[in-house]
């Protein structure tokens, strides 16, 4: 394995959790939060992924090829939705899983 790639991935990964912890927090305080209901879901799962992506990841896990795969589709279906909203916590979020699910499909080409 390369070693940069998986670090390049692990610090995307990381920076996708926080933009979608933080982006899941915002959305609460959006005024309609029944629209928000499918980003702050996806914000979670994606948070929650990515965590265990990066983590496991640094310690060279044998499922590292199938959570990559994973966690660069859900943070694409999160970017997706993400990108609906014109609120800056939905824009950088959606910026955020967009470049961790490029990190991603990147370990394995």
């Amino acid at each position: 394995m390369d070693k940069q790639k998986f670090q390049n991935c692990i610090s995307a990964c990381w920076t996708c959790v926080t933009a979608c912890q933080s982006c899941a927090l915002a959305c609460t305080n959006e005024n309609d939060i029944g629209m928000m209901a499918k980003c702050i879901a996806l914000n979670i799962e994606c948070a929650i992924l990515g965590s265990t992506t990066a983590q496991l990841l640094a310690i060279d896990s044998f499922y590292a090829k199938e959570l990559v795969k994973i966690c660069a589709e859900i943070c694409s279906n999160c970017a997706e939705e993400c990108f609906k909203y014109k609120y800056k916590h939905c824009q950088s979020c959606a910026k955020a899983c967009e470049h961790c699910a490029i990190a991603c499909n990147a370990i394995f080409v």
